[in-house]
C-alpha cells in the first residue's frame, strides 16, 4: 500500500503523515526540507534560486519512489512529485520568478521519470485556506519560512484546486479548516475513518 498526503504549505501533511503512519504502521517518508541546501537561499531570492530548488525536490522524490516500489512495504509519503511538477513549478513560472527556458526544461525531466513511476494507491489532498495555513506556518517557527507571501500561498490554494480536480486516480479530500488533528484525537479519528473507507474500496 502506497499512501501519499498532498497539500499546500501549512496545511499538516507532516502532521498527519506521522499521525497516519503509526495508527496504520506504515513506514512514513517525509519531505527532505530541512537538509534541502537551497530552501533558505530560495525564499530569501526565488528567483535565482528557484529551478536549482525544483530540481533538487524532484530528483529526492523520485528516488524516494523508486526505492519504496523496489521495497514493496506499506508506506505513507509527505508531499508528492506531482505537485511539484503541476503547482510549484509552474507557479514560479507564471509569477516570472523562474524564466521559461528552465521551466521547459524541468518539464522535460519530470514527464522522463513520471513514465518510470506509479501514482499513490490513495492520495489524500488536505484543503486548508490561507487563515490556517498562516496560523500552521507560525505555529511551528520555521526561520526560512518567514519571508512567504500570503499572495504566494493564494497561488498555491488555487493551482492546488486547478490540479486536485482533474487527478484521476483514487483520492481523498479532508477539509482541514475546521479539524484539529494536531491535538484533537477525535479529529484524527474522522480523518482516519474516512481514509479507511477509501482504502477498502481498493480491495
Amino acid at each position: 500500500m502506497y499512501l501519499a498526503i498532498a497539500g499546500n504549505i501549512g496545511a499538516g501533511k507532516t502532521t498527519l503523515t506521522t499521525l497516519l503512519s503509526k495508527h496504520y504502521n506504515f513506514e512514513p517518508h517525509y519531505e527532505d526540507v530541512e537538509d534541502n541546501p537551497y530552501i533558505s537561499d530560495f525564499y530569501e531570492d526565488m528567483q535565482r534560486w528557484s529551478f536549482n530548488l525544483q530540481i533538487y525536490f524532484l530528483n529526492s522524490r523520485y528516488n524516494t519512489i523508486l526505492q519504496l516500489q523496489k521495497q514493496k512495504k506499506n508506506i505513507i509519503q509527505d508531499r508528492t512529485i506531482y505537485e511539484d511538477a503541476y503547482i510549484f513549478a509552474p507557479n514560479l513560472h507564471s509569477m516570472g520568478l523562474m524564466s521559461t527556458r528552465d521551466f521547459e526544461t524541468y518539464q522535460r525531466i519530470f514527464e522522463s521519470l513520471n513514465h518510470t513511476i506509479k501514482p499513490p494507491d490513495l492520495l489524500v489532498y488536505l484543503r486548508a485556506g490561507i487563515p490556517s495555513l498562516v496560523n500552521n506556518i507560525q505555529k511551528r517557527g520555521r526561520e526560512y519560512e518567514d519571508s512567504i507571501r500570503l499572495d504566494y500561498l493564494k497561488r498555491l490554494n488555487e493551482r492546488y484546486e486547478g490540479w486536485i480536480s482533474n487527478y484521476k486516480p483514487r483520492h481523498l479530500i479532508i477539509e482541514v479548516d475546521e479539524l484539529n488533528f494536531a491535538e484533537k484525537n477525535e479529529d484524527v479519528g474522522l480523518v482516519i475513518e474516512k481514509i479507511h473507507t477509501e482504502i477498502n474500496g481498493l480491495f
